[in-house]
């Protein structure tokens, strides 16, 4: 950072009064802060990293009140760098403004492998800090274990029951499955039966994984009582909301059994609660039904959430969720997006795999094209229906995919903000604030999607006005209400 950008982005602090997302305030004016390893945790651990600003005082309403020596600080960061591990490597730039001595210090993002970064005094499990708006908060054994598994390369969809049987399993159903993998791979034909089974990952050492449980169980909910899809129609905009009647739900089903069975129920499930419009051809008296939402989308979303979903200990407990709302319809996967992929990347960037198994048979059994077109034809059925492209939201815990029955408008809400709506916005916003807070604010996690669907619709009508408006790209960006 240079030493103006630094003077530039204490200025901008200064005025909103309100650290963010990736920025930090310290005052340091009677010495070094003791413990900044929860924020040198926390910045390490997502992507773009940070920044610590030192000589800002936030209990005095954010007054520059300069660092007691700025060399002496620069030592003493370094050394709680030091005892993070990974150790923190901090890039320091040092500044002036009215009068008081400033000092920044940049944190790097950790790659993807290694992450958790943690403090080295109370270890990885206590140590491991993750950001949410301004706050530092301890990560959850769930989330240090993403981390470990995509860095080991573990896949839960292999993992192995020891309590299943072989002769729990549909046998024909392997039996076909097999087949159809020797007619593709003919070196499957050499193998004896048992090979077979240990390198098609239906089994590891004579005993049933996971994927073999889902795809090929008689029962598999009887291991696994929520590796399920439990499916609602609400009255409303909102569960809670209730009908003319007082009731909740207008439909209400659990869904059982394999992936494919449950695939198929949750189609019909889709199908029974959805409105069909007749259009009929005034010049040639053809009648054309039109679902709500394309078939194919739903197909697609549900796919992705049946292979793809995280299938770890921390989320068995947790099954697939099918929201019907009056304006929209939500499909809800246990876990979030999985390795390096985000939100922006999706439909473009080929996916690190979470459940490679589940993703192979899938080929075979769900009839998949597993070449990374889930996304694309979801997007492209929208289109083609006059719909609004879909919303994929990526959660700490889940992954979310939102099709609406409408076009949405600018002053239209999503379905996660529906209580805040454009005036609450507004009015949060009479204090400068970042992308990232009105995206926090609003309970997204795309900031994207925030930019494109409220942000930039509300500064177009000169409603949100630019803090930088000679800078519109400029990181220290923040968007205040018109006055």
């Amino acid at each position: 950072m240079l030493r103006e950008e630094l003077v530039e982005l204490a200025n901008e602090i200064i005025k909103s009064k309100a650290e963010t997302q990736n920025i930090e305030v310290k005052a340091a004016q009677g010495g070094c802060p003791k413990r900044l390893y929860d924020t040198l945790s926390s910045f390490s651990n997502q992507d773009g990293g940070g920044i610590l600003l030192f000589g800002i005082d936030e209990k005095q309403s954010f007054i520059p009140v300069g660092v007691y020596d700025l060399q002496d600080l620069q030592k003493k960061v370094t050394e709680q760098c030091n005892q993070m591990v990974p150790p923190v490597r901090a890039v320091f730039t040092l500044a002036e403004i009215d009068g008081f001595p400033i000092c920044s210090a940049e944190i790097p993002s950790l790659d993807l492998v290694e992450r958790p970064c943690y403090y080295s005094g109370t270890g990885r499990i206590k140590g491991s800090y993750i950001r949410v708006g301004d706050a530092d908060l301890p990560m959850t054994d769930y989330e240090i274990y993403t981390y470990e598994a995509f860095k080991c390369h573990v896949h839960d969809d292999e993992r192995v029951l020891e309590r299943a049987e072989l002769s729990l399993l549909d046998s024909d159903k392997i039996q076909r499955y097999i087949q159809k993998m020797k007619e593709e791979k003919p070196g499957f034909s050499k193998l004896s039966e048992e090979q077979v089974y240990e390198l098609l990952s239906i089994t590891r050492k004579g005993i049933p994984t996971l994927a073999a449980i889902l795809n090929f169980g008689l029962y598999p909910q009887g291991y696994f009582p929520q590796l399920a899809v439990t499916a609602i129609v609400v009255p409303g905009k909102e569960i809670g909301d209730v009908g003319q009647n007082s009731e909740r739900f207008l439909d209400n089903k659990r869904i059982e059994g394999t992936l494919s069975e449950m695939l198929a129920e949750s189609l019909n499930f889709c199908r029974r609660n959805m409105k069909v419009r007749t259009i009929i051809n005034p010049e040639t008296g053809e009648r054309t039904d039109k679902p709500e939402y394309p078939v194919e989308a739903i197909r697609e979303a549900m796919l992705n959430a049946l292979i793809h979903r995280d299938y770890s200990h921390f989320t068995e407990g947790t099954p697939i969720q099918i929201d019907f709302f009056t304006d929209r319809m939500e499909i809800h996967s246990p876990g979030g997006l999985y390795g390096r992929m985000t939100v922006e990347d999706l439909g473009t960037a080929k996916p690190d795999l979470r459940n490679p198994t589940l993703a192979t048979m899938s080929e075979f059994l769900l009839n998949t094209e597993n070449r990374y077109s889930g996304i694309p034809t979801i997007r492209r059925e929208m289109a083609k229906a006059g719909l609004p492209a879909p919303v994929f939201i990526n959660r700490r815990n889940e992954f979310i995919v939102i099709l609406y029955n409408k076009p949405i408008s600018n002053e239209q809400e999503t379905p996660l903000s529906l209580n805040k709506g454009k005036e609450g916005l507004l009015e949060f916003c009479k204090t400068p604030r970042t992308r990232q807070e009105i995206a926090d604010y609003l309970g997204i996690n795309t900031v994207f999607y925030v930019m494109k669907h409220y942000i930039q619709p509300l500064v177009e009508s000169g409603e949100l006005l630019l803090t930088l408006p000679d800078k519109p790209r400029s990181r220290n960006q923040q968007f205040v209400s018109k006055k």
